[in-house]
């Protein structure tokens, strides 16, 4: 453990969730306010980091996390580049809802692409439980982002640690909801010490300037790249993608069936889409696999990424952020 800060920044979600006491749901996991608890206040249910002056806290945002919004994304990556500037901070945690933490994971990593540990952690039952996995998954998030030689933007959930790029959310009420897929959990947290089973991510060269750089280009643009996402099955039509491009999208992630397959007529509308300028990637919607490129392939790939990460990195693409 390094004897440097953790700044444990707050954006609301479950882990800062409470039931109503008079909603006769005072003990429910399920009926609750996201983002009701401040960052400061989730200390109180662990003592070791309250009763610590080597833990610091901020306030970001407040948000149930399926409304996350591309204003509270910018607040983050700038207040995560921040602190990672200083000299005294060992790594960054941030407290985060379930529901799109995947998605800002992504985000931070491709933004950022932090030398030191940024580290998102949540929780599926709220504060006001009567057994919270809060507490727990915060503990472990600040052991993690305390290890030496750890780095990039990681999620720490149920004693289980996972990359940026290949955590997805796969079940809606297990304590235990986060999978790598295919790559594999980077480790586990096992009464506050590391058991690390494959290396943490690969870090870029871009580091500090260039995340500085992304940061500038963030808060400048004032309306991101609209991308949207649309999917294949049986019996698509040509209609949603139709819609878009009459709305004037910028981009769009197809997620194929099997190995990113797309419908006839829906691929036909996005061909159609494509010739107008429109970019097209393709992505699959299985939950794990990647897209193999074929010799006929017509649209590009994701290179591996979900469709909801596909569409983020073509959006920072479009504003001119590398991802």
């Amino acid at each position: 453990m390094q004897n440097k800060k953790v700044v444990i920044l707050g954006a609301g979600g479950t882990i800062a969730g409470m039931a109503s006491n008079t909603s006769g749901n005072a003990l429910s996991n399920v009926q609750y306010t996201a983002g009701e608890v401040g960052v400061a206040d989730l200390l109180e249910a662990i003592p070791v980091l309250r009763q610590s002056n080597l833990i610091e806290t901020e306030q970001v945002a407040q948000v149930d996390s399926k409304d996350m919004s591309f204003t509270v994304w910018t607040a983050l990556a700038t207040r995560v580049q921040y602190h990672l500037a200083r000299v005294d901070v060992a790594g960054v945690v941030i407290t985060h809802g379930t529901d799109t933490l995947e998605e800002t994971a992504y985000f931070l990593q491709a933004v950022l692409n932090p030398a030191k540990p940024v580290v998102l952690t949540c929780a599926m039952r709220p504060a006001s439980a009567l057994a919270p996995d809060g507490p727990q998954n915060l503990l472990d998030a600040v052991t993690v982002a305390n290890h030496e030689g750890a780095h990039g933007v990681v999620v720490v959930c149920a004693g289980t640690i996972h990359s940026a790029a290949d955590v997805q959310k796969i079940h809606t009420y297990q304590l235990n909801a986060f999978g790598s897929g295919d790559a594999g959990v980077i480790g586990f947290i096992e009464e506050n010490t590391l058991k690390i089973t494959r290396n943490w991510p690969v870090a870029r060269e871009i580091q500090a300037q260039r995340a500085t750089e992304n940061i500038a280009i963030l808060c400048r643009t004032h309306a991101w790249p609209v991308v949207e996402i649309v999917m294949s099955y049986a019996g698509a039509s040509c209609a949603p993608v139709d819609a878009l491009v009459a709305i004037g999208v910028r981009g769009l992630v197809v997620a194929g069936t099997g190995n990113g397959t797309v419908h006839k007529v829906l691929e036909a509308a996005l061909m159609k889409a494509q010739a107008q300028g429109i970019e097209v990637v393709r992505a699959t919607r299985c939950n794990q696999g990647r897209v193999l490129p074929r010799t006929d392939d017509r649209f590009a790939s994701s290179n591996g990424l979900s469709p909801v990460k596909t569409r983020i990195a073509l959006m920072l693409r479009l504003m001119g952020i590398g991802a």
